[in-house]
């Protein structure tokens, strides 16, 4: 089948597979690889995306549900003007040792922070709850979220 989606503002179309999800899409066809591949069962967070501004599991979503929509990587946010505040928060609060959680997380912040979901501790504990990192304790991701949400 065919797909048209415009991906960190770029038209992509593409020929895929009706069952294709859109992790392998992103990783496998347009070489994207900072979602990444964990659980399979929308659980872990380090393969969200973006879909019209919304996170999505893209281990579970089918590229064909992305179809007409935009998508955005972790590789296209790093590209805006805001990313540097999110990275800065990041680092000055050590919210990051390995790395392979923090796209989601960063990008889960994105759309919780585009939709003035970051006011509360509370809220942000709940804006993050599907996301997991193995390697911080969540403290220094709480006080990262906080900053950026200020």
């Amino acid at each position: 089948m065919d797909l048209a989606l415009t991906v960190n503002g770029e038209e992509i179309r593409r020929s895929i597979e009706p069952n294709e999800l859109l992790l392998d899409f992103l990783r496998e066809r347009l070489g994207l690889t900072g979602a990444k591949r964990s659980c399979d069962v929308q659980v872990c967070g380090t393969c969200t995306v973006l879909v019209d501004g919304g996170p999505v599991s893209a281990c579970t979503f089918l590229a064909a549900d992305a179809d007409g929509r935009e998508v955005l990587t972790v590789e296209g946010f790093a590209r805006s003007a805001q990313f540097a505040r999110f990275e800065a928060a990041f680092m000055r609060h050590a919210a990051l040792q390995c790395g392979y959680c923090t796209p989601g997380l960063l990008l889960t912040l994105k759309s919780l922070r585009d939709n003035g979901e970051l006011s509360t501790e509370e809220a942000i504990r709940h804006g993050l709850d599907g996301n997991l990192c193995r390697c911080t304790g969540y403290r220094s991701i709480l006080d990262a979220a906080r900053e950026v949400a200020a």
